[in-house]
């Protein structure tokens, strides 16, 4: 009634203070309806605001957790490291040192500190800086990101207005946040979502991270240091700028003293403290950053994109397969080994280069062509176009970088091609270990050193097999009939066969290139890696049924139909071979290798776990039967497999089968090792296929593979507390059809020759360590 007697009357009749009044309603409407607009994003002119829903259920990243079988957390997933907290777990100290520092009024506004707003407006006014947002504001700012160039609307580039415009988006929305929440909830959220800086999000991250406690664990002096972090979190870092965090932390325990949470006397004793940290960075991919944990992140994807949940983001624990102390044993076997054949190797091309193609001749442009793959050289491209010389005069150029050999990281200055020409003088690996009644991975090592060699060479890189690919051939030929003690000449032979329309003929030899002429077991040419043998047998039954065998043993990679393909012509993975191998020792069923058994969510809501779904996919008693043949490796007369005499792993009780695969040339070492509880696979070679040994002696798998496993064997073994890894293989349950107890003779070896045999007189079966002779090459 008031307002409309004033308007009643004419403007030129009204009094000073009615028109003062009439300016002050104009004003105050004008503003509502700037505030609607602005909180609407009225024609697209302020930038989005955060909707109701989101209010209700702001989306916080939190950090996904990776835990080993034991439970025992290995790793962790996060785009930011966050680990969220109640308020019950906040200590009265954190919460009274967060209001000294930045927001002594924060129970008395509703989320816009008027007094400080006006009083931040005259300070900038006069030319000084004082922030005046409230810790509502704040948290605003860090759930919505509501500065961020996406929320611009047309106007949020016009300089001065812009900040106006995201200055009352603040207001709206910290108005918004104090009626849907409580303090406590607001002052928790706010603790849960700030950068602390050092990957640090959150207040239990970086009590962890700084300190190494819990939030509620933290004294005076530490918590005041943590919040001084939120103001600038580099500046005031203790690490990196430890002067300015000294004077940051002293200033709160002053305002700490000032409103009366700490007595003057407290304030002035713990200002006289130096900093004292437990630095624990929790950079990405560094610390707990592993071949298994990518191997996790990948094997996750499609499960991801079909339930919605992100790894990185979501807060969810998973709960994995691998053995902590399996893992750690095939890390020490790993380096172990490698130290020592990555010394051989460098002895054996001292002074050459290894680039060569299999006449011995250096490959030309192969340098050139990885330097033309890295990002030095593309940015010199974009650069200088064309100019080759300045190209490679830069690329030449010394300069400060760290390199990896196996004494640790080396800083050292080299030029960017001197770098690609020294790793390329160095030798990969990847091991896996599956238990082959569950197939649950038990350990993963997929490299030297995942900080410089991401690339994984147990499920990412293919390779062929060479003879570790009988297997499924001597399979095949089981289940058409034939048996252990069938019998076969070690002599040429020839296959015909049409390969894209062409007539073609395949003449393989022994690794040799002898043929002795010997009648044979197939267990014997098995154990002796015989190429005739096996290459018979696959033109015998048709390499159409080794590969349709190999596929359903779990073989995915693709396998080209020709008759090569029994002598591992075709590239597959490291897991894909192992998990195939467990199927003998799993009597004929196929597990699917498993790396994640369970995922719940951050409240512990199950939404996964895995569900055992083995399948029979060969016939037992060949199963049983290459257990037989993998056996036979170590006690038939020129066994690939006997150099697993040379280590300390037969006084457990537990027996042993395994082959071992080269391909053309030596570039690829592989062993596979069976046990009746573990499976483990080896694969050893360059890079590149032309990165190789080149020598029997020297570059097959039983030298470049087989050793690994050995040394990881005995330290399971010895192990007291992994009991359970032990055992022998057990009587076959079922009625077996064919013989396979016969046992060939065992001649003494001339061990001063590769290709020259003293067939003597049989002798008792004896360990035999000399080379394998008869491996694909």
């Amino acid at each position: 009634m008031f307002l409309k007697k004033i308007l009643s009357v004419p403007s030129f009749a009204r009094s000073w203070w009615q028109k003062a009044l009439f300016r002050a309603v104009q004003l105050l409407i004008i503003f509502l309806l700037l505030i609607v607009a602005i909180d609407l994003n009225f024609l697209g002119l302020f930038g989005d605001s955060p909707e109701v829903k989101d209010l209700k259920e702001p989306d916080i990243s939190i950090a996904s957790e990776l835990y080993a079988a034991d439970s025992s957390q290995i790793g962790k997933y996060y785009i930011e490291n966050r680990i969220p907290i109640t308020y019950t777990e906040l200590s009265p100290l954190i919460i009274n040192t967060l209001l000294a520092a930045e927001d002594i009024r924060f129970y008395q506004h509703n989320g816009v500190d008027v007094r400080a707003t006006f009083a931040a407006i005259w300070s900038t006014a006069k030319g000084e800086r004082r922030g005046g947002s409230t810790i509502t504001q704040q948290l605003v700012k860090n759930l919505y990101k509501t500065r961020h160039k996406n929320q611009k609307g047309l106007l949020g580039n016009v300089k001065g207005l812009n900040i106006a415009i995201d200055k009352s988006k603040e207001w709206i929305n910290a108005l918004k946040l104090e009626y849907y929440y409580s303090k406590e909830e607001i002052l928790t959220m706010y603790l849960n979502t700030v950068d602390f800086g050092s990957h640090s999000f959150g207040i239990k991250a970086a009590s962890r991270t700084f300190f190494n406690k819990l939030p509620a664990e933290l004294q005076a002096e530490e918590a005041s240091l943590i919040i001084g972090l939120l103001k600038a979190p580099t500046y005031y870092s203790p690490v990196a700028n430890k002067e300015n965090a000294l004077r940051r932390r002293n200033s709160i325990l002053s305002q700490m003293g000032k409103y009366g949470f700490l007595s003057d006397q407290e304030a002035d004793s713990l200002q006289k403290l130096p900093i004292k940290l437990k630095f624990r960075q929790p950079v990405p991919d560094a610390t707990d950053a592993t071949y298994f944990k990518d191997a996790v992140a990948r094997s996750l994807q499609e499960w991801s994109k079909e339930s919605g949940y992100d790894i990185y983001t979501d807060g969810l624990k998973i709960y994995t397969t691998i053995d902590p102390q399996l893992q750690a044993y095939a890390e020490v076997a790993v380096e172990k080994h490698m130290k020592k054949l990555q010394l051989r190797f460098f002895e054996h091309w001292e002074g050459q280069n290894p680039w060569v193609d299999s006449k011995g001749n250096v490959i030309e442009g192969f340098i050139e062509e990885l330097v033309a793959e890295t990002s030095a050289y593309k940015s010199l491209k974009a650069k200088f176009g064309y100019n080759i010389d300045s190209i490679d005069h830069y690329l030449n150029i010394p300069h400060k970088m760290s390199v990896f050999t196996w004494e640790g990281k080396n800083d050292t200055v080299m030029s960017t091609i001197d770098s690609i020409k020294y790793y390329r003088h160095l030798l990969n690996t990847g091991f896996v270990s599956i238990e082959p009644q569950t197939g649950h991975v038990k350990a993963w090592v997929g490299g030297i050193n995942y900080n410089f060699f991401q690339y994984d060479h147990i499920a990412q890189a293919k390779r062929q097999p060479g003879s570790l690919f009988k297997a499924f051939v001597y399979a095949a030929a089981f289940e058409s009939g034939l048996g252990p003690c069938d019998r076969r000449t070690d002599q040429p032979v020839t296959i015909n066969y049409i390969e894209k329309g062409k007539n073609k003929s395949w003449s393989p030899h022994n690794s040799n290139w002898v043929f002795t002429w010997d009648n044979v077991s197939l267990k014997n040419a098995f154990a002796r890696s015989i190429n005739s043998v096996a290459v018979q047998l696959t033109k015998e039954i048709g390499w159409d049924k080794v590969i349709e065998l190999a596929h359903r043993m779990g073989i995915g990679s693709e396998l080209i139909d020709v008759p090569s393909v029994s002598l591992g012509s075709s590239d597959v993975n490291l897991l894909e071979l192992a998990n195939a191998y467990s199927v003998f020792v799993n009597k004929g069923k196929l597990n699917s290798p498993v790396l994640v058994t369970k995922i719940t969510d951050r409240e512990g809501n199950t939404l996964f776990e895995h569900k055992p779904e083995g399948k029979q996919v060969i016939s037992e008693e060949t199963a049983f039967l290459m257990t037989v043949m993998l056996r036979s490796g170590l006690t038939e007369y020129g066994g690939t497999t006997q150099g697993l005499w040379e280590f300390d792993i037969f006084k457990y009780n537990t027996e042993f089968g395994g082959k071992t695969g080269t391909s053309s040339n030596f570039s690829d070492g592989w062993f596979i090792g069976v046990t009746p509880k573990l499976v483990s696979g080896v694969w050893v070679g360059g890079e590149h296929r032309n990165i190789r040994f080149r020598t029997s002696q020297l570059g097959e798998g039983l030298r470049t593979a087989l050793p690994a496993y050995g040394y990881f064997m005995e330290l399971v073994l010895k192990d007291e507390s992994l009991l359970h890894y032990r055992g022998k293989f057990p009587k076959p349950e079922i009625k077996i059809s064919k013989p396979y107890s016969c046992v060939s003779p065992v001649y003494k070896r001339d061990t001063t020759s590769v290709d020259d045999i003293d067939m003597g007189d049989p002798l008792v079966i004896e360990p035999i360590t000399e080379i394998d002779l008869l491996e694909i090459r």
